[in-house]
């Protein structure tokens, strides 16, 4: 690409566009434009004269960008209608290729997707949830742990959701969606509310295959990869993950996800099935009082299914948050397992069931306890730098987000848990004697609640 052009589809000194000694930038652009009006035409959006020949960007900015309709029965401003999989993106200049009937390249395109990241179909909107989001539920899968699964994960979100909705004041926005193939999702975001700056509730269904390597991410990297053969792992997993981001500092952020995983017999590997979840806290401030109630809650419940389970799966959680570049957990834990396959799978799914159930008790308390408390601008600041570590340790360390994001899930979805606001200072400490000091003390050494 030559600098001095503003398009990324030029060579230095030739175009693959306009195959000339010596290349004109002009050129460059005046292709630019074509391509900019012949998307017009298409989705109905307009770029004003001070836009044409340059790169488009953000067009949430741009002035007389109408709201366009998509599925699901929700509004983006700047989306643009279409009748492909793959819509213009709405954030940067680049048109994506859209599966038009008689585009020669949709083909092309489609076959990508399949040998590409993208393991799991796209999405189809649906106004409402069906009954099931499993492949036949009326029929072998009727009565099966995954059946039975699915049922406390959507109960579960119900619950959560009422309590939360009850708390702040103000509704859920839901989308839903199925794929052709089973699965599909609910996802359900409470925004910019009263009480809660972000809280999400997500419910996922997922028939797919995944690369190798993805699959030993998933099993934190257990499972022996064999040479040759099929590289992609066929598999079905269903589950539920929530964040819920307070606006006010004095208030945790909270964590929860539980889910069910099955593969198939694949290469020699003979299938596959495990549990796995947890539910952790996030402070800025650390309140002792809240501290004990949350691993009081938990603690209560592993002890109900077995005694060894509480210091384990704290200990787990305490390791499995630490953000190893900072040498600092997340938050003060709770409990974490992975690959739980070492009972009945009738067991361990009724564990599952009660932490679950357990969410709004060990949480909703807290955050009504300080959805009120006074705050300062300095309070506030700290807030937005310890969220700043949480998007670090999800998008760098976090097993789920990886595995989403390298099996082509659902974006938005995915990448729910982070807040809305952030912050990073170079080289920032806390003073000593300081509210901030005492809680890094319980970020930088894991410490006893119950």
């Amino acid at each position: 690409r030559d600098d001095t052009c503003a398009s990324f589809r030029c060579s230095p000194r030739t175009s693959t566009l306009h195959p000339k000694a010596e290349h004109r930038h002009e050129d460059c652009h005046e292709d630019q434009r074509s391509q900019n009006r012949r998307h017009h035409r298409t989705c109905g959006t307009q770029t004003s004269d001070q836009d044409r020949g340059r790169p488009r960007r953000n067009l949430r900015t741009r002035k007389g960008n109408r709201e366009h309709s998509v599925p699901g029965n929700k509004q983006i401003p700047g989306a643009c209608k279409g009748t492909g999989k793959r819509e213009f993106d709405r954030r940067t200049n680049w048109m994506l290729t859209r599966n038009r009937p008689g585009n020669p390249q949709a083909k092309r395109n489609a076959n990508l997707q399949v040998t590409g990241a993208q393991a799991i179909e796209d999405e189809v909107y649906v106004n409402e949830a069906p009954e099931s989001l499993l492949r036949d539920p009326n029929g072998k899968d009727k009565d099966t742990i995954r059946a039975r699964f699915e049922k406390i994960i959507r109960d579960g979100q119900d619950e959560i959701c009422n309590a939360l909705a009850e708390l702040d004041g103000t509704p859920f926005h839901q989308d839903t969606w199925t794929r052709p193939g089973g699965g599909g999702g609910i996802t359900r975001v409470l925004q910019d509310g009263n009480v809660f700056e972000k809280a999400g509730v997500n419910v996922s269904v997922v028939y797919g295959t995944m690369p190798a390597e993805a699959y030993r991410a998933a099993t934190g990297g257990n499972i022996k990869i064999p040479e040759g053969g099929n590289d992609r792992v066929p598999f079905f997993a269903a589950g539920i993950s929530s964040v819920i981001h307070p606006k006010n500092p004095m208030s945790p952020t909270m964590h929860f996800n539980y889910r069910y995983f099955e593969t198939e017999e694949w290469n020699g590997v003979p299938s596959q099935w495990w549990f796995g979840g947890g539910t952790d806290l996030t402070p800025s401030y650390v309140f002792e009082e809240d501290a004990k109630h949350f691993h009081g809650t938990y603690k209560n419940v592993c002890d109900k299914h077995d005694p060894t389970y509480y210091a384990k799966f704290k200990k787990w959680c305490d390791e499995y948050f630490l953000i190893k570049h900072r040498g600092e957990t997340r938050g003060i834990g709770g409990i974490f397992f992975d690959d739980l396959n070492d009972k009945d799978p009738a067991s361990i799914m009724a564990f599952s069931k009660d932490c679950l159930f357990n969410v709004v008790e060990s949480y909703v308390p807290i955050a009504a306890k300080h959805k009120d408390d006074p705050f300062t601008e300095e309070q506030l600041r700290w807030q937005k730098l310890r969220r700043g570590r949480y998007v670090e340790f999800n998008l760098v360390y976090d097993r789920g987000t990886t595995f989403g994001l390298k099996t082509g899930g659902r974006i938005e979805s995915i990448l729910m848990s982070l807040p809305l606001t952030a912050r990073w200072e170079y080289d920032y400490e806390p003073e000593e004697g300081t509210p901030e000091a005492r809680a890094m003390k319980a970020f930088r050494q894991a410490e006893e609640w119950v």
